[in-house]
């Protein structure tokens, strides 16, 4: 398995899954460039095309092909171009929290001058409260079983660096990915939270209808990221579609 994970997160979003999947699947878990422990962006944006070449490169220099690809927001925006571009990397897709759509234009501008503060002075309080309640529903916010999992989230939004802002720049400005779905002749289990602020359920609905082989979750009480808000039910799901895909 390949998991790709979302933007303002890294590959420690797929500790519980991984620990799950022991024995059954061998998990690799890259950082996107200019994310998480990986070097620092170079220029002003790194598209997600880029990622999913950088992706295809660590694939290849591993070994590793016809792998199940588990994506999340940004990470789909990546494994679909990855499925396109390397199709004999791509066994099956499990895409959560994420669609095929660009960005609305009036949102990605809205989302450009923000991106212009951070890149000048960082994530700060507010910032983070923003990221955060992008992130995660409002009902998982409240529920105290996920507390841990949240506050930790918290913390490290707050310790994001200002150059993160070539990476987001890439998320906000990318293409609409609608017209490459044709294209992708795998399994795919595409799974969205009800309460996603971003990413809401209608996309995640394109994003299966336009898909030639897809099933389609919409999660209730659940917002961007699924894995970690619901994992008592995704990632048995992911699993057990990885292990007929």
């Amino acid at each position: 398995m390949i998991c790709l994970h979302s933007l303002f997160m890294d590959n420690r979003m797929f500790d519980g899954f991984v620990d799950d999947a022991a024995g059954a699947f061998r998990a690799i878990r890259p950082e996107y460039r200019g994310q998480g422990r990986s070097s620092p962006a170079d220029g002003s944006m790194i598209t997600v095309e880029r990622c999913a070449g950088d992706m295809a490169a660590v694939m290849d220099a591993m070994g590793v092909a016809n792998a199940h690809v588990l994506a999340t927001s940004m990470g789909g925006d990546v494994a679909l171009r990855l499925a396109v571009y390397r199709p004999d990397l791509v066994r099956s897709l499990a895409l959560l929290g994420t669609s095929a759509r660009a960005e609305p234009a009036d949102q990605a501008e809205q989302f450009a001058s923000w991106i212009d503060a951070i890149a000048e002075d960082g994530f700060t309080g507010e910032r983070v409260a923003f990221v955060s309640n992008i992130m995660f529903g409002s009902t998982s916010q409240a529920d105290p079983q996920l507390e841990p999992v949240i506050s930790s989230w918290k913390q490290r939004f707050g310790e994001l660096p200002k150059e993160l802002a070539p990476a987001m720049a890439g998320v906000v400005r990318r293409r609409d990915a609608n017209p490459i779905l044709r294209d992708i002749d795998v399994p795919a289990l595409v799974l969205s939270g009800e309460e996603c602020p971003v990413r809401p359920p209608e996309w995640a609905r394109e994003l299966a209808d336009g898909l030639a082989s897809a099933e389609l979750t919409i999660l209730p009480q659940v917002g961007h990221s699924p894995i970690l808000e619901a994992p008592d039910i995704v990632v048995p799901q992911v699993l057990e579609f990885f292990s007929r895909a």
